[in-house]
């Protein structure tokens, strides 16, 4: 029957003597003097071991615990527990920030490794180009999202095609659409040079489309044909009109064409002294403080305010103005743009059955690098890639230095097997004395040397005046209660 080791509770066994021995711990790897996390042990008076109490709880903390594997011969289908971690945290999203703020240190050789293989100058090289070239792409990242938040605009060539049919009258004709002649007109157009791969919808860059016919004609009821955009407008590629009539017409077109953002016209007179005849609210802003700096018109003592000109007192109407005032001002300056007007003749002469007048119009278009900048922003396959080849860099690193353990090992079994082996054993003593929580050394009170030490006999003096004094309260005790 094996004997119980003082200051070890039941239960906690010594690792099999098959398990692989790995590299010691402290003095070589170190280990903390308390474990974090455990409560502190109550201790009886009389022996450096834990309560009969405690003993229990202890057992069942070593035996939940996860014991501290020896590291040193890894089997083959074994894999690093650092490797391990990595995966976990991989898969587990509440460790992978973790993961990730540690990532670039665990890239990182250590010094010791790159003294032993000169040629890993050149990953670390490698790593220092990875670094800048990782700042980079995130200072251009930044600088694509910043120019995003600007309108990126270019402007093109919108093709107009005005045409129109006659359809003569057919007397013998059943249908009273056929015994009755008509005209069609049709307005379509396309975008010229076009390098998008989604062609727009005529429609799409326009706000309103009036055709206004001849009001002698066709009366103040019909004479009006209007499209206007509303939030369910469904985009087409062209818009028709079909009325009865036999003689040549003469019609108006009103197109407005639909600025994102939107575009102001400017009173005649703020228009004359920006020079600008039609913009966006912010470029009218803008032009308003350029003038602003370049006439000198801020108050030199008091920054918020303008001290208006000539030129501005007959647009505000006031002497003196405040920078926060200038939009609620602009609001009664700024005006619609003004339609694109088209005159056109609707022919109905039969020797000209398809009349066809083209017009170019200048619209704004979104720059199609700005969708190449969107989709670079959006796109998450290449960072994927990156990801996968960062896991596999960290494992090849955590293989490295679990190499490099195993080597050190190694080398300090040759060089020194008793001593080694000793330190060994001193360091699993010490591991096995946190795993259990014992407080004392029980490797060194097994032994008689101990206990033939010099403070011994004042500990033996100790204990038995404290068991002296214990049984004279005792004895005290007894005796008051008698003579009561």
């Amino acid at each position: 029957m094996s004997q119980q080791r003082p200051g070890m509770p039941s239960g906690a066994r010594m690792p099999h003597q098959g398990a692989p021995m790995g590299p010691p711990g402290p003095p070589f790897g170190g280990s903390p003097t308390v474990r974090p996390g455990l409560p502190a042990p109550v201790m009886e008076p009389s022996r450096k071991r834990p309560a009969p109490s405690q003993q229990v709880q202890q057992q069942q903390n070593v035996q939940n615990r996860a014991r501290k594997k020896p590291v040193g011969f890894p089997g083959a289908n074994e894999m690093p527990a650092r490797q391990m971690d990595m995966r976990d945290a991989q898969s587990d999203p509440t460790l992978g920030s973790n993961a990730k703020r540690r990532k670039m240190a665990d890239k990182i050789l250590p010094q010791r490794i790159r003294e032993l293989v000169p040629e890993s100058q050149a990953y670390m090289d490698l790593l220092a180009f990875e670094r800048k070239l990782d700042q980079t792409i995130m200072r251009k990242r930044v600088d694509i999202q910043e120019a995003l938040k600007r309108p990126m605009k270019q402007k093109r060539k919108l093709r107009l095609y005005i045409s129109n049919t006659f359809n003569p009258a057919k007397p013998d004709a059943d249908d009273s659409d056929g015994s009755i002649a008509s005209w069609e007109l049709r307005v379509e157009g396309k975008l010229l040079d076009d390098p998008g791969k989604l062609k727009r919808k005529f429609s799409s860059f326009f706000k309103s489309l009036v055709i206004e016919l001849d009001k002698d004609l066709y009366g103040p009821d019909n004479h009006l044909v209007e499209w206007h955009r509303t939030p369910t407008t469904q985009e087409t590629d062209g818009f028709q009109v079909k009325r009865p009539g036999d003689v040549s017409v003469r019609c108006t077109l009103l197109l407005m064409l639909d600025y994102q953002p939107p575009q102001f016209k400017l009173d005649p007179r703020l228009a004359r002294l920006l020079g600008i005849h039609t913009q966006t609210r912010s470029c009218i802003i803008q032009a308003l403080w350029q003038y602003v700096k370049t006439n000198k018109l801020q108050d030199s003592h008091d920054k918020e305010y303008i001290n208006c000109d000539k030129y501005f007192q007959q647009i505000f109407d006031c002497p003196r103005l405040k920078f926060s005032e200038i939009p609620q001002r602009l609001t009664n300056l700024l005006l619609p743009p003004d339609p694109i007007v088209i005159n056109h003749v609707i022919s109905v002469d039969p020797n000209d059955q398809k009349k066809t007048a083209c017009y170019d119009i200048d619209v704004e278009v979104e720059d199609p690098l700005k969708s190449q900048m969107s989709s670079f922003l959006l796109s998450t396959a290449n960072q994927q890639e990156i990801a996968s080849l960062d896991n596999k860099i960290h494992e090849t690193i955590e293989s490295i230095n679990q190499l490099k353990i195993q080597r050190d090992f190694m080398l300090s079994f040759s060089r020194d097997p008793k001593g080694y082996i000793q330190d060994w054993l001193k360091s699993q003593s010490r591991d096995l004395k946190l795993m259990t929580d014992v407080v004392g050394n029980p490797e060194e009170e097994r032994r008689a040397e101990f206990y033939h030490e010099p403070w011994s006999q004042e500990a033996v003096s100790r204990y038995f005046y404290s068991k002296i004094q214990q049984r004279r309260q005792e004895l005290e005790q007894a005796l008051a209660v008698r003579n009561t």
